[in-house]
Parts: C-alpha cells; sequence; structure tokens
C-alpha cells in the first residue's frame, strides 16, 4: 500500500472539533509540538480539573470514532504490522515500524482512537507493548522466564539465535517479542543477549568497563591500554577516560590483580593477590614441601610479570623463607 500520510489523517479526523478540544487532543498526544503534555499540564492551562480534561479528551474521541471507516486501508495495515511480529510488539518499536521516528505520536494517537489494539502498560517486568491478542499476553511471559534459566545456566551473553535454539521453539516471531519486551533480558551493544544485571550488558562505572576490556582480550594489560580500550566501548560514547582514575579503581577492587608494574589481569583467570614475597609464600604453602629457587621461579612467573632477579632478591628475606642445606627454600615457621 502506499505509505501512509499520518499527519494528513490526524488533521482530518480532528477537523471539525471545537478548538479547545482540538487543542487538547494534540498536547496529549503531542501532534504538533512534538511533545506529550500530561492532563495536569493541560489542566493548568484552561483552570480545569485532570478529570475534564480528560473528559474534553474522550468527547473528542466520540466525534472522531466515527470518522474512522475512512481509513480502514490505514488501520489494515496496523493489524497486519502487528501480526508480523507475532501479535503483539513493544510499543516503542511498533511505532518506529508504524510512523517511524517523525510520526510516532501520529501512529500512537490512531492505535488509541481506533482501540482494537490492547495496550498494556509498563511494568516492574515489561515494557509497554500492544497486542492484538491479550491472551498471547501469558505465553511471553512463559518464554522470558525459560530465556531466563537457560541466559543464569549458561552464565554468559549468546546471541539471539543461540537462545532461541536453546528455548522450546515457539513460533519465531512470538519468541523475538517476547525477548524485547523483558527488562530482565537486555542486548548488548556487540549484539549478544543477557540478563540486565550483568557486567556484560549493562557495566556500572570504570570498574565494570576494565573488567570487560581485560576479559574481551584474554590477557594481562597495562593500566594506560585499559583506558584507552574503555575509551572505545559503545558504553562509553567516546568520553574521555582518565589514565590515573582507571589505576585508582582497579587497585581497589578484587577482581584485578597487579601482576607487574602497571599491568593487571584477571583475579579469575588463577592469578593470586599481594606482592611477590606473598605469591612465594603461598606457593611454598602450596606446595607442602622445600621448593628450589628455579620451581619457584618458574611457579612465580605464572603469576607475575617480574625478573627473576626480583624473585631472588625476595627469597633472601630471612624472616620470611629459610633455606635448606640442600638449597631448597621454605616458609620460616612464626
Amino acid at each position: 500500500m502506499e505509505k501512509i500520510n499520518y499527519q494528513k489523517i490526524c488533521s482530518e479526523l480532528i477537523k471539525g472539533l471545537s478548538e479547545r478540544t482540538a487543542n487538547v487532543i494534540e498536547r496529549r498526544f503531542g501532534l504538533k509540538a512534538g511533545e506529550k503534555e500530561t492532563l495536569e499540564a493541560i489542566g493548568q492551562t484552561y483552570g480545569i480539573t485532570r478529570e475534564r480534561v480528560r473528559q474534553i479528551e474522550n468527547e473528542g474521541f466520540s466525534h472522531i470514532i466515527p470518522k474512522l471507516e475512512n481509513y480502514i486501508e490505514a488501520f489494515e495495515f496496523f493489524k497486519e504490522t502487528i501480526s508480523s511480529f507475532g501479535g503483539f510488539k513493544r510499543e516503542d518499536l511498533l511505532l518506529n515500524a508504524l510512523g517511524g521516528e517523525k510520526y510516532q505520536n501520529h501512529a500512537f494517537f490512531l492505535l488509541a482512537v481506533k482501540g482494537d489494539l490492547k495496550r498494556f502498560q509498563e511494568d516492574e517486568s515489561f515494557y509497554s507493548l500492544w497486542t492484538q491478542d491479550e491472551d498471547i499476553i501469558l505465553k511471553a511471559k512463559k518464554i522470558v522466564d525459560s530465556a531466563v534459566k537457560i541466559l543464569e545456566k549458561e552464565a554468559n551473553p549468546i546471541s539471539l539465535e543461540d537462545l532461541y535454539e536453546l528455548s522450546e521453539k515457539e513460533d519465531r516471531e512470538v519468541f523475538n517479542s517476547s525477548i524485547e519486551i523483558s527488562k530482565k533480558i537486555q542486548q548488548s551493544p556487540d549484539g549478544l543477549y543477557g540478563l540486565k544485571n550483568w557486567v556484560e550488558i549493562n557495566p556500572k562505572g570504570i570498574k565494570d568497563k576494565a573488567y570487560l576490556v581485560l576479559k574481551k582480550k584474554e590477557k594481562p594489560m597495562h593500566f594506560t591500554e585499559v583506558a584507552g580500550e574503555i575509551g572505545k566501548l559503545p558504553f562509553t560514547k567516546n568520553k574521555k577516560v582518565h589514565t590515573a582514575t582507571v589505576h585508582n579503581e582497579l587497585i581497589k577492587d578484587a577482581r584485578f590483580v597487579l601482576v607487574g608494574r602497571g599491568l593487571y589481569a584477571l583475579a579469575e583467570w588463577g592469578y593470586e593477590p599481594g606482592v611477590v614475597k606473598e605469591v612465594i609464600m603461598k606457593i611454598l604453602k602450596d606446595a607442602k614441601n622445600p621448593l628450589t629457587k628455579e620451581e619457584i621461579a618458574e611457579k612465580v612467573l605464572a603469576q607475575r610479570f617480574v625478573k627473576e632477579n626480583t624473585i631472588a632478591l625476595n627469597l633472601q628475606d630471612k624472616s620470611f623463607f629459610v633455606k635448606d642445606e640442600e638449597g631448597r627454600y621454605n616458609v620460616r615457621e612464626a
């Protein structure tokens, strides 16, 4: 069908209403200014109550509804569009599909005045949505609950395709629309899906972003490099990232381990916290037997980016380490 002229349809529907009634409707739905106004704001203009504004709006609708039969093709397009999404769609995405960025308010007005599609208000679990079948919402909730369990088991963001393949294979459009309306499941900037409270999906602050950078690189990095990579993340949006701030945040967070001069790794990779001396002590305690300097060095170098001479100097501290007759080291007992 030809492109719908939303502005023209709305103007023709409002034509013939009293000046005040037309103004109330235009302001309530943002048909002219682009910004929707509250009942209270409009009421203050006319010195009337919120309820009276609502009554005026409803009176206007009663005059508009008989005219809707002149625009059957437009409303059929609305139904066809929402059917293509599985019978329901998150409100912002549906309005964008119907009216694009410029005419979303006009599309919303037409949906509201026609009244044959049901709008579900946003709540703690789901975004606002429109549907032609109220019963399908129960199905959507089951799909979301199942998807949440899958993600909890996977414990990492996955593609929508993988999430669907791991699901019970509902109608694909119904599945997609169900995931879209959920507030528990969100999409990351790189297109993967996970739970809203995951760092990979919704990072909070420099520390979370640094964690994502290191996890992606899979190797220790200098804090200046980490700062540079944080600046490239979609979450950061090219805001300036101060290297000193990054360093300070990494020091305070147990997820990160300083493994060399300015070099940080993730604790989850097996790196132990502490200075070189503390690392040596743990290695010896875990070994439960004396170790040679070479054996100690090998294990320390797996944990720290330091020179072997630094390890040797630490071993010379007799208040912490003791050397036996065979040249092996152990922790000095208190």
